[in-house]
């Protein structure tokens, strides 16, 4: 029996985490990577570099594969279509993909579909950007580049007439969005299949710190049963209407007065699923690989009570492996995950993963693993 191969664009660390997820269904995985020093590179076997932006480079690495997915959505669309031309099958898909690397796309057809949003449209200079604000009753708002952000990247909250002229300097069309009043952020998170069928994830709360995801709680504390049932059953929709297959992280908004709003979308797997790998019987990568290759899908739900995901950020102290020792040693059940990346400060290069029937204890040890190994906290 030949097993399949999966092409993966993109060498970070989510093609890493995917690419770990099939070696124990036996499945080959071939990598489009932009160095040899890419987090997924160092342990994929067979690596092509190249530009993932060259057609003809997309359309060789494509050759032996039998279906091929993504850890970025910045893939020209059109050059998708002409993989699918090939006859490649691409998931998801790029009428799917479309609605994550474009957000004015993505805020129009979610308006079509009629999930709720924070208030937005497209504006075309500062001047529209002021008078946008007006609209939304003053300032601040929130302007977004429509593609390439992310932790943050490409986003701008616009508290004066004069703040609003700096998103304009890319020369790329800028998304303005109300500044919603919300009590915490949340993401749900589903898989789906090309045959339909679809798994949901525990409804996480995401904690952000300087537009970087810090920490996600799962499942989200104090969430009520009927609106985290509200929540599942909008991604699940989105995911449909949209033709998603794979991996959909829907980042939400709760509200003051108890509603959610989207916020962002991501078709792929997430931060906010992280907690997944050690915390749910079938993590989000391996549901990723089983839905790229329409295989049934593995049970979401999760093994204990609690489950954190803390991220480990690059701070100034590069020698992470010699806290291990302390680290290990102070929380035996500690689960850590590391990326292969060079330590810079503020850079993603890893995530803990703690679990247990206490909240506050979960908490307090995923919080001091990811502080020890940056050197935040030293006892």
């Amino acid at each position: 029996m030949t097993f399949p191969v999966v092409g993966m664009v993109g060498g970070g660390q989510l093609a890493r985490m995917t690419h770990e997820a099939g070696i124990p269904l036996g499945i080959r995985f071939k990598l489009l990577s932009d160095t040899p020093q890419d987090s997924a590179a160092q342990v994929v076997n067979d690596v092509v570099i190249g530009d993932y932006r060259d057609l003809e480079t997309l359309r060789a690495f494509a050759r032996g594969c039998d279906v091929i997915t993504f850890d970025h959505e910045h893939v020209p669309i059109e050059h998708l279509r002409v993989l699918e031309a090939d006859g490649i099958p691409v998931r998801p898909g790029p009428d799917a993909l479309m609605h994550a690397a474009d957000k004015g796309v993505m805020r129009a057809r979610l308006d079509e579909i009629g999930a709720p949003s924070p208030r937005h449209r497209i504006v075309s200079d500062p001047a529209d950007a002021v008078a946008f604000a007006a609209e939304v009753g003053g300032f601040p708002v929130i302007l977004k580049t429509v593609r390439g952000g992310y932790d943050g990247k490409g986003v701008w909250f616009v508290r004066t007439p004069e703040d609003a002229e700096a998103p304009f300097k890319a020369g790329v069309p800028v998304l303005a969005e109300e500044k919603v009043d919300f009590v915490r952020e949340l993401a749900a998170n589903i898989v789906r299949s090309p045959h339909g069928q679809a798994v949901a994830y525990p409804v996480v709360e995401s904690v952000q710190v300087d537009g970087v995801c810090d920490t996600v709680i799962a499942p989200a504390p104090g969430l009520s049963e009927a609106l985290a049932g509200e929540a599942q059953a909008l991604a699940l929709h989105i995911a449909k209407e949209l033709g998603v297959t794979g991996h959909l992280a829907v980042e939400l908004f709760e509200t003051a007065d108890g509603r959610i709003l989207v916020n962002e979308l991501a078709m792929r797997p997430h931060n906010s699923g992280h907690w997944t790998q050690d915390g749910a019987i079938t993590s989000q990568f391996a549901n990723h690989v089983r839905a790229v290759l329409d295989l049934p899908l593995g049970d979401p739900r999760p093994r204990a009570r609690w489950t954190v995901m803390a991220n480990v950020l690059g701070g100034d102290y590069p020698d992470m492996y010699a806290a291990y020792l302390h680290c290990m040693a102070h929380d035996p059940q500690l689960k850590i995950h590391m990326y292969g990346k060079d330590v810079k400060h503020g850079r993603k290069v890893g995530h803990v993963n703690t679990y247990g029937d206490d909240l506050d204890d979960v908490l307090e040890r995923a919080r001091h693993a990811a502080g020890y190994l940056r050197g935040t906290i030293t006892a």
